[in-house]
Formats: structure tokens, sequence, C-alpha cells
């Protein structure tokens, strides 16, 4: 049984299968509905019913207060259909973003790699042909687990049927736990994708001749990776910087193919920043945080840029100051969004209304 769901302001019609939530059939459809922890925690796929009846699901009554449900309010991520329905949702243009169709694939692990002692690497060959655009991600099922666990795609857009994950390991986490440690190579998973609205702005950035930034910590570095390598591959001849941070040299992955691509392309530069590594180990590159080596590179100046930033929530926060106090504001700045059931009270950010 289906039931007819009309998106405004659009004007789009779209079937929705008993069951399925809202978002779920929306991305399917081609339909970016803004969302963020889809676990009906944050209210970021907060929409507004105008006709017909929903179920709420299972909707955190801090992100759907009482009063929001009796004025037609419903979470997107977690609502189902009880008839045909009408809704209206915030849906911003973005010129530069591709509205792909999610699907789902069947992966074989084809290479497992220790890239840190925390985060491994992982290669999945797909059935079928995974098109997306750099900065998006998947949601990979985990055995046991209803909810899905997402994850960057750390590869470039030109490998649609061979792509990488970098995982970090969070202890006690279910999710990465059954990827460090009972995952090989030849298992065969199931993953859905792509989903996320985080991508690079070429059109502005050529027609305000700005340059980019991106700023990474940790597994973050996933997507401005895979963002970097489809500017160099497309001969884009703006400056290109990426400050990447992690805590020692044995957390630093994929340092030497960052400083090869440097050494190739002129627009291109890369600084790491290890914050946490011995004095005495002979490290001759910057040391830090992010935000500070950010900080002394520009030397407090960061005007000319866009910025996309991607890593641990406080690395987030610190660089969105950092970045303010040095002449770049919200309309030029951009983050990645993956939020997990515990940081999900946290998501917003007092320096800036996007987080």
């Amino acid at each position: 049984m289906s039931y007819q769901l009309t998106i405004e302001p659009l004007g789009q019609t779209i079937d929705v299968q008993e069951g399925q939530s809202i978002l779920d059939a929306a991305l399917r459809a081609g339909v970016y509905l803004p969302h963020a922890c889809c676990h009906g925690l944050c209210a970021t796929c907060k929409i507004q019913i105008v006709d017909g009846e929903i179920e709420h699901g299972e909707a955190s009554g801090f992100a759907l207060m009482d009063y929001e449900r009796d004025e037609g309010k419903a979470l997107a991520c977690c609502a189902t259909l009880q008839s045909d329905v009408v809704i209206e949702a915030e849906i911003d243009e973005e010129p530069d973003a591709r509205n792909l169709l999610v699907q789902d694939y069947v992966g074989r692990i084809e290479r497992i790699e220790n890239l840190t002692p925390t985060i491994k690497g992982l290669w999945l060959a797909l059935d079928a042909p995974l098109t997306f655009q750099a900065g998006q991600y998947v949601n990979l099922q985990i055995p046991g687990q209803q909810q899905p666990r997402a994850f960057s795609i750390a590869s470039s857009p030109a490998q649609q049927q061979l792509i990488e994950l970098n995982i970090r390991h969070v202890p006690g986490g279910k999710g990465t736990g059954w990827v460090h440690q009972q995952l090989k190579a030849g298992d065969r998973v199931q993953l859905s994708g792509p989903y996320g609205r985080f991508f690079v702005r070429e059109s502005a950035h050529a027609q305000e001749g700005l340059g980019y930034l991106f700023l990474a910590g940790g597994s973050g570095l996933s997507s401005p990776r895979s963002m970097v390598l489809e500017l160099l591959a497309h001969g884009c001849d703006q400056p290109i910087t990426l400050v990447n941070g992690a805590r020692s040299q044995d957390e630093l992955y994929h340092h030497a193919e960052f400083q090869h691509l440097a050494e190739q392309h002129p627009n291109f530069t890369y600084v790491a920043a290890l914050s946490g590594e011995p004095e005495d180990s002979g490290w001759q590159g910057a040391r830090g945080f992010v935000h500070e080596a950010a900080k002394a590179h520009f030397d407090n100046d960061f005007r000319g840029h866009k910025a996309y930033l991607c890593g641990p929530p406080m690395m987030i926060d610190a660089c969105i100051s950092t970045l303010m106090q040095g002449r770049l504001f919200e309309r030029d700045i951009y983050t990645e969004k993956f939020i997990s059931a515990a940081d999900a009270q946290q998501v917003r950010s007092p320096l800036f209304r996007k987080i």
C-alpha cells in the first residue's frame, strides 16, 4: 500500500510506501529535505503538515514539542503517512547541488587497511555505480542494528564503483566496533546513498574569485579529500588550502598523498598540524590545533575564501570562532553535520545558526 505526498513549495508529488518515512521517500525521489541526525533528535528536518494524517514515530519530545505537534509540525526523518499528505518544507535553492536519487547497494569489502591506530580504510566494490557529489556520505547497515551508520565517502566521485570509507573507532560504539573488530576483506555489506548537502560552491568561487579553504580533523578528512581530489582533477586553478589536524604523526593519514599533490599543483597548499606530538620527535610541521594552524597560516585574515569544516564538534566551533575573528562570516562557512544520539542535544552552536 502506498500514499501520495505533495511537497510544497515545490508542488512535487511522490509515492510513499506504508511505513516509509517522509524523509526517506523524498530522498529516494531526488527531493532534498533538510536533515541531520535521522534519529528524531535534532529537529533539523522539521516540516509543516498542511493536509492529511501522519504518525509521528519516535520523534523526541525535545525536538518536537507537544504544542508543535498540535500546530501540525512533524519530523520528516521518523514521520510516516496514514493518508495522502501535503507538507511544507524549507528547501533552499543551491545552484551547485545535485539532487541525486538515494538507492540501495551491495558492496564487497575489497580491502581493509589500518590508516592509523584508530582509523581503518575500507574499499568497497559496489554491485552498481554510485553517482555522488564530493562531500556526500553513505549509510552502512550494521548487523543486529536497526539504525544504519553514516560515513563520508573519502574517494573521488570519478570512482563510482569502488568507494573508500575512513572509519574511526568510537569506544563502545557498536557500529564502528563491528567495522574494526569483525569486518574483513571479502565480506559483503549493504548500504544506501548518496546522502548529504555538503559540497563545494564552485559557481560562487568562480564568480567571486574566492579561494577554497578546507579545515579537517581526524576522520573528518574524508569529505575534504574527496572534494580536493575532484577539484584538482577538474583543473581548478583557484587557490585551494587544506589544513588537516591530528594528535600525533601516527594519527596523520594520507599525509604523503597530500604532500605529493601540493608538489604537483602550485595552487594547492597543504598544512598538517599536530596537537599532541612530542617536542623531541623531529616533526617539522605546524603544531597546535587546526584553528590555530589556520590562523597562523593566514595571519588571521581569511577574507577572499569560502571555508568547509569537517571534524569533531569542538573543532568545528573553535574553527568557526577563529574564522569569524579573521573576517570570514556565516555566508562563506559550511560544515559537515553528523549527529549521533549522544551529541544531538548539542547541535546548535551559539556562534553559528547553521550548526
